[in-house]
Formats: structure tokens, C-alpha cells, sequence
């Protein structure tokens, strides 16, 4: 099974192109091709990331689209996509959306990507948080939640096992028992959920003081290790470089060094695992900057 390695951090990239949304994507992503996603994910593969994010909607309501845009591709089908270009890089869903799919069949997609992968998936689970969605598939809002603790060891049990309640699935997962299971969310209850049922628990943004006690605090309340435990963080926007134009006001600029510095400053030692994405204006330009980061900051935030 993917998980930590003492003494060394995880770092991921959140993938471009899969989702025209204004909170992740670039102007050049709209204009991308699947050669182009797929070109990303090769360079992220051959450079040493530990895995590629992709997201999760079905269809966003008018009043969303603006600002979330209509365009996010089926996460299980892209990253069956990504693991026809790519050898060896983790395959994250982050996160999908659990309460939409019957357990039976989120089973069967991941076990199916994990075994066209050779042992490649991270199933990133979460609860979902658009309610006209919901509507639209005619599942409750409100009781998504109660639905998750539901949801999450039904679909454990069917990753580990070919026959649950008399019925069979093949083909297997390749990791054993099964791919991680990395639970998503800052609330009280996905922190709760991720300490009991997860492999890893992957945060909203940036990992908090607040949100390493109280995982911390949930950990010991089921008696799991953090040393085991994959504990997420979402690292600010990254361009290399002093650029001229504009890469937003939060994205970490300057040397490879100073980057490096600023991505692990006050991060928690129990931070494990780390997710960027890099801000860029074409596809080369894309590229170029996670071979940069590969070459000169990915090997000091590893360790």
C-alpha cells in the first residue's frame, strides 16, 4: 500500500487542465488538449512527484458557474487516462465525492484503476459540497455525512475482499490489502472520519494548527499512529523565478531555495504529505517550471 516513509514527505501535484475552475486554473488551460494533460502528467512522472490530483463534479448549477466553470473531467476516467501515460507516479482522486456512487461501485472503479495501474491509486474520499448537486442526483444534502460513515467501511470491505455478502468482484487491487484511503475535510466530523476510517487525511487548505490538534487528538482517540497515518497539507501556488506579470498575490516567488523555505516554514513536523501546483501561462512554460521544481526544491521539501 502508498503511504509514508520515514523521514520523507510526499509531495503531489494538483493537476492542471482537468478542471477549468478559477480557484486552480490558468488562462491557458482552456484551450488544452488531452495531449496536453497527458504531457503534464508524463513530466510529473518522469520528475519524481508521488502523485497526480484529480477532481470530482458531476454537473455545477448556473449560479456556480462562473467562478467553478462547467468543465471537470470524470476523475476515474482521467486518471485511467493518466495511467496509460505514466509508469510509476501515485493516481489521487481528490477527491471523489463518495455519496453520489453506491460503495459497490466506487469499489469496483477503484479496484479496476489500481489493477490497470499496478498498484498506483490513492482513493481520496469526501463528502461533496454543492447542494444542487445532490438535488440533482437526488441524494441528501444534509445527511451526506451519516451516509459517509456508512459508505467508507462498506467500501473498505469490498476493496479487501473478492466476496462481500455473497457477491464477487474481480479484477483485484494490486496493493494489499487495498489502495489508501486518504478522507478529505477540515470539519470536525471529516477529521473524525479520516482518524478513524483513513489511511490519510487530506485538508481543505493548509494545515492548521488547529486541524493537526484536533487530528491528533481523534488519532489517539482510536488508537492510530501518526507515524502510519498520511497527514495532508495544501501548499500555496508556486512560480520559480521573479516574474513580470502577474501570478497572484499569494503564489511564493524567488530561488529555489527561498521557495523551498517558504513551503515548509511552520508546517507541523507530522505533515507528511504535501500538495503544489505551479502557476504558468502556457503549457511549456507549465512544464518547464516542475522540472525546475523537481530539479532544485522537490529533493529538500522531500525530506
Amino acid at each position: 500500500m502508498i503511504g509514508p516513509v520515514p523521514g520523507q514527505r510526499m509531495v503531489g501535484l494538483q493537476l492542471p487542465i482537468q478542471t477549468g475552475t478559477a480557484l486552480l486554473a490558468s488562462p491557458w488551460e482552456a484551450d488544452a488538449t488531452p495531449s496536453d494533460l497527458a504531457a503534464v502528467a508524463e513530466v510529473a512522472d518522469r520528475a519524481g512527484f508521488d502523485y497526480l490530483g484529480v477532481c470530482d463534479h458531476v454537473a455545477i448549477p448556473e449560479s456556480h458557474a462562473a467562478s467553478m466553470s462547467t468543465f471537470w473531467m470524470d476523475p476515474v476516467s482521467t486518471l485511467g487516462f493518466l495511467a496509460a501515460h505514466t509508469e510509476r507516479i501515485g493516481l489521487l482522486t481528490h477527491v471523489y465525492v463518495l455519496p453520489y456512487r453506491h460503495p459497490r461501485m466506487a469499489a469496483k472503479q477503484f479496484a479496476t484503476i489500481d489493477y490497470l495501474s499496478r498498484g498506483r491509486l490513492i482513493a481520496g474520499i469526501g463528502g461533496g459540497h454543492v447542494e444542487a448537486e445532490f438535488d440533482m442526483l437526488g441524494v441528501d444534502f444534509a445527511g451526506r455525512g451519516p451516509k459517509l460513515d456508512e459508505a467508507v467501511p462498506a467500501l473498505i470491505r469490498a476493496l479487501e475482499a473478492e466476496f462481500v455478502d455473497g457477491l464477487g468482484a474481480t479484477p483485484r487491487p494490486c496493493q494489499t490489502p487495498r489502495p489508501p484511503m486518504w478522507i478529505a475535510g477540515s470539519s470536525p466530523a471529516a477529521v473524525r472520519r479520516a482518524a478513524q476510517f483513513g489511511d490519510g487525511w487530506l485538508p481543505q487548505g493548509p494545515a492548521t494548527a488547529d486541524l493537526i490538534d484536533r487530528l491528533k487528538a481523534q488519532l489517539d482517540r482510536f488508537g492510530r499512529s501518526p507515524e502510519t497515518f498520511v497527514t495532508g497539507h495544501i501548499a500555496a501556488p508556486v512560480h520559480i523565478g521573479d516574474p513580470d506579470w502577474d501570478v497572484g498575490q499569494r503564489t511564493l516567488t524567488g530561488t529555489p531555495g527561498q521557495i523551498a523555505e517558504r513551503l515548509v516554514d511552520g508546517v507541523d513536523p507530522m505533515v507528511n504529505q504535501m500538495q503544489i501546483r505551479v502557476v504558468a501561462r502556457s503549457l511549456a512554460e507549465c512544464c518547464d517550471q516542475l522540472e525546475w521544481f523537481a530539479a532544485d526544491i522537490l529533493p529538500m521539501v522531500h525530506q
